[in-house]
């Protein structure tokens, strides 16, 4: 009987980790950060096994080699660097190691006292195997030990042999110099590298006609480029302004939402298209093509990027509308389907219908207004309502931006059902919109960012945590209490590396709510306001302050080095943020009852600090200034809604 066409291999790989979906989609990485890789290792019998990591650039034509080290249970853990954008692709390997299973042997037979001549001659094959891998010119010190040893070996000089053969040196030379026979590798895997943005930064969106110093007047870029000393002096590196394109005329909505404009009512700008243009033009009242190039080249002298809103959707008088009405849903009566969430209506809004006849040309279309404004200069999208469009249209679109401009960000503004929102980030979207609006308790957050940071997702789900948008005005925030809207902040700045506010209403406490919704009254969305930029309130210096923290310290330039520490009041919140390379360790403990004062012991996390539990510990407060010693596990805290957390810096007393 003939046999199968299969190599004798031994090694089994059963797991790999970090995969998604079986490897259907890549996971997500910023230049610089590292790729903890488990493997589930084994093989039948008790031989010796090993196993590596296999890792390349796209662009590299040589595998690189991170080795595995085994825990327990045939459990297998290693690591390696991306230090380029683009795709990586990564692999293990394993394989039965027929040489370091043989100085194993030798090892627990000579301290058995057993005479082991025979056991040595028995590794001459392996040794001679070994040393035509070693690079002599290279690596003349291992070489000249493995040829020794091969010597003593021949010339049956037993002690010499033996101590070589049974030395740690010779297992170095053989794990650094394997002849990986029969080997297995798993499946291979990818991941997408982004540039370190995609992993830090801070938004601040306002809306561009609203920037105008003089009340009445509509805002414009040039007005906005007056305003990046302010917003970089936050600390912002990020300004999002809601649609920038001509604004429809047709069922423009007023105040309020209301289905009737008023004469000079400026209408929504996610309303997009009119006579003076559609996706690829910009509002007249705003400026020139030329002012909005100027403003993101003002704008990066300061640090900051414009983020553009992405909103793929058309006012009645767009020109879309009139050049492809098939673009879109006719109705029965011969009408366009306009947007509608039942019972919310939006007949200032034409959704596309992207499995039109001329699909193709549509998507087309869109994809090439995305490349238009990345030649302007736009590197930031912020995606409105993606998951209302199909997923394969974004896979499409992302993936081949990414083929020619890999440093585009893409924001997923989804507020919808997690595997949805998942869904997504898995194909290819940068950052994305989270539930931080909507967890407000000790167990609620605690909860969400345990799944955001422990569990799957954090390979592929990049979270940014906004307190507020123009959509959203929280039931939390609408008495407006100062202390929670300082609360909110903190937690959104301090747990997640990514997060943003609408700015000017956040900073100035605006709260009151349309009644009975999650939304603001007299919303920004339908009016003009106009902002005294020079007003400073508390949340503008905690702003500062914060920012200046998040920009000095690189444990809070990731979301993943997150421990939440033990603390005996269920309206006390306390979590831990290290970066052990730069020796920073920072404990937060955040009071989130707005109305009380709350008192508790808190535990630092010794371990993490590589400390002794009790260590004796210096508390600087980033936020008072303060300084105090701790002397034990665990220690006194009490925070008044006044200041509501602290900001601790850790150092050894």
């Amino acid at each position: 009987m003939l046999l199968p066409a299969i190599r004798p291999s031994r090694a089994i790989i059963s797991i790999v980790k970090p995969s998604i979906d079986c490897g259907q989609y890549f996971i997500k990485r910023v230049v610089g950060e590292k790729v903890d890789v488990y493997a589930a290792v084994f093989a039948d019998g008790h031989d010796v096994v090993a196993a590596e990591i296999l890792y390349k650039h796209e662009s590299d034509a040589q595998w690189s080699i991170s080795r595995l080290n085994l825990a327990v249970n045939d459990d297998w853990y290693g690591t390696f660097v991306v230090e380029k954008q683009r795709f990586y692709h990564y692999k293990v390997r394993a394989w039965v190691d027929y040489a370091l299973n043989w100085q194993s042997g030798l090892i627990k037979k000579a301290l058995d006292g057993q005479h082991v001549q025979v056991e040595l001659n028995d590794g001459l094959p392996l040794l001679e195997e070994t040393i035509k891998l070693i690079p002599k010119s290279i690596d003349s010190t291992s070489y000249d030990f493995l040829k020794s040893t091969i010597e003593y070996i021949k010339a049956s000089d037993y002690l010499k042999a033996l101590e070589a053969c049974t030395s740690k040196e010779l297992k170095t030379i053989l794990e650094k110099y394997p002849t990986r026979k029969n080997s297995v590798e798993s499946a291979e895997y990818r991941i997408w590298v982004d540039r370190p943005k995609a992993g830090f930064s801070a938004w601040y969106e306002l809306f561009p006609r609203s920037a105008s110093p003089e009340k009445g007047r509509h805002g414009t870029f040039k007005d906005c480029e007056a305003l990046l000393p302010r917003i970089a002096d936050l600390g912002f590196d990020v300004l999002y302004f809601p649609p920038i394109h001509p604004i429809g005329e047709i069922n423009r909505k007023g105040k309020n939402n209301s289905v009737i404009s008023k004469p000079g009512e400026p209408g929504s700008p996610w309303a997009i298209g009119s006579r003076f243009g559609g996706h690829d033009a910009i509002h007249p009242e705003l400026g020139t093509l030329e002012d909005y190039k100027n403003l993101i080249a003002r704008a990066k002298e300061y640090g900051i990027e414009i983020a553009m809103d992405l909103a793929f959707q058309c006012a009645p008088d767009h020109p879309y509308v009139k050049e492809h009405p098939d673009w879109f849903v006719i109705k029965s009566d011969g009408s366009i389907q306009y947007a509608e969430n039942p019972p919310k209506k939006y007949q200032d809004i034409y959704p596309f219908n992207f499995e039109c006849d001329d699909w193709q040309g549509l998507w087309n279309e869109l994809l090439r207004v995305v490349k238009y404004w990345v030649e302007q200069g736009v590197s930031i999208f912020r995606v409105d309502n993606p998951h209302t469009k199909p997923f394969k249209f974004w896979q499409w679109l992302i993936s081949e931006v990414h083929k020619t401009h890999p440093d585009i960000i893409f924001l997923s503004e989804a507020f919808t059902r997690p595997k949805i929102m998942h869904e997504l980030a898995k194909l290819g979207f940068t950052q994305s919109y989270t539930y931080f609006c909507w967890r407000n308790t000790k167990a609620e957050l605690t909860e969400y960012l345990t799944e955001l940071t422990t569990t799957d997702q954090r390979e592929f789900f990049r979270p940014n945590f906004w307190p507020n948008t123009p959509d959203i005005n929280p039931w939390s925030l609408q008495g407006g209490n100062e202390s929670l809207f300082m609360i909110r902040l903190f937690l959104a700045a301090t747990l997640s590396s990514n997060y943003g506010i609408y700015g000017p209403v956040y900073e100035y406490g605006i709260h009151e709510p349309y009644p009975g919704k999650e939304e603001y009254l007299n919303s920004e969305k339908y009016e003009i306001y106009h902002w005294d930029w020079s007003r400073e309130t508390r949340l503008t210096v905690l702003l500062r302050l914060i920012n200046q923290i998040r920009k000095t310290y690189k444990a809070f330039q990731t979301t993943y080095n997150l421990t939440f520490c033990p603390v005996n009041d269920d309206h006390l919140l306390a979590y831990y943020k290290g970066n052990t390379d730069n020796g920073e360790h920072f404990l937060m403990v955040v009071n989130l009852d707005h109305l009380n004062t709350r008192q508790g012991m808190v535990r630092p996390p010794f371990e993490k600090m590589g400390l002794p539990v009790g260590t004796h510990l210096l508390m600087q407060d980033f936020i008072t200034g303060n300084t105090w010693t701790w002397y034990s596990e665990y220690n006194y805290v009490a925070l008044h809604p006044n200041v509501p957390f602290h900001l601790f810096k850790i150092s050894k007393a």
